[in-house]
């Protein structure tokens, strides 16, 4: 059995990553794709700009959480070198984006373990990140949590047990998370090809067919929309 069918058919089995319910809360879907033509009016390599035009759209909408991305042609991208340039630019979104305040704490949704941790600090990387692994029905898969704060890595050790329902990290802000506005990037990963504290959120459009597989929509685990 592959992993989407697994997830759906444990769906009723698999808790909640906030203290809010993404399936009642009010939530506002971002565009931060290339047809956004809001977006070319703003400067992306300016984290206060965009965190003003990410809180502007919420209120606007009468949000209290944004989301969204996967899969998404982002224009964001160009913010940051460290995405590449020309034809093997990295700009199709792998994971989702849950856009809600610093320090929003973040709950295991089934029984887990730390795989591997770290700090990504390029500019527009991950900041602090976890990886966590899993296992459903003897098939062993991992999911990443990406703009986490500092004291979010604070006494882990790699395969210490996460269990069901336990909060293990936070939502970072600005200054320690990457330098994006705060939110959660949340991605399903099925092989980490060696990688550990860190994994690609990001591919090239060559690659998109490729990275599809790898990480299916993390929405068989948020359930949103």
């Amino acid at each position: 059995m592959i992993l989407k069918d697994i997830l759906q058919q444990k769906k009723q089995d698999l808790g909640q990553i906030f203290e809010f319910d993404l399936k009642t809360t009010s939530i506002f879907e971002f565009d931060f794709s290339v047809d956004n033509q809001e977006l070319y009016s703003i400067d992306l390599s300016n984290t206060n700009e965009l965190d003003n035009y990410v809180n502007k759209k919420l209120s606007e909408s009468d949000a209290d959480i944004g989301i969204g991305g996967y899969m998404e042609n982002r224009l964001i991208y160009k913010r940051s070198s460290h995405f590449g340039t020309g034809e093997n630019a990295r700009s199709i979104h792998l994971g989702v984006d849950i856009w809600c305040p610093a320090n929003s704490p973040i709950f295991a949704f089934t029984d887990s373990k730390i795989h591997s941790f770290q700090i990504n600090d390029n500019f527009g990387d991950y900041g602090p990140t976890i990886i966590l692994e899993h296992q459903l029905e003897n098939t062993t898969f991992y999911t990443l949590y990406g703009h986490l704060s500092l004291s979010s890595l604070n006494n882990l050790y790699e395969g210490k047990i996460i269990p069901k329902g336990e909060k293990f990290a936070e939502i970072g802000n600005k200054t320690e998370n990457g330098k994006w506005p705060s939110h959660l990037h949340f991605q399903i990963i099925t092989d980490l090809m060696g990688k550990k504290g860190d994994f690609f959120g990001v591919c090239s459009l060559k690659e998109k067919e490729k990275f599809k597989i790898i990480c299916p929509n993390p929405n068989l685990i948020l359930n949103y929309g």
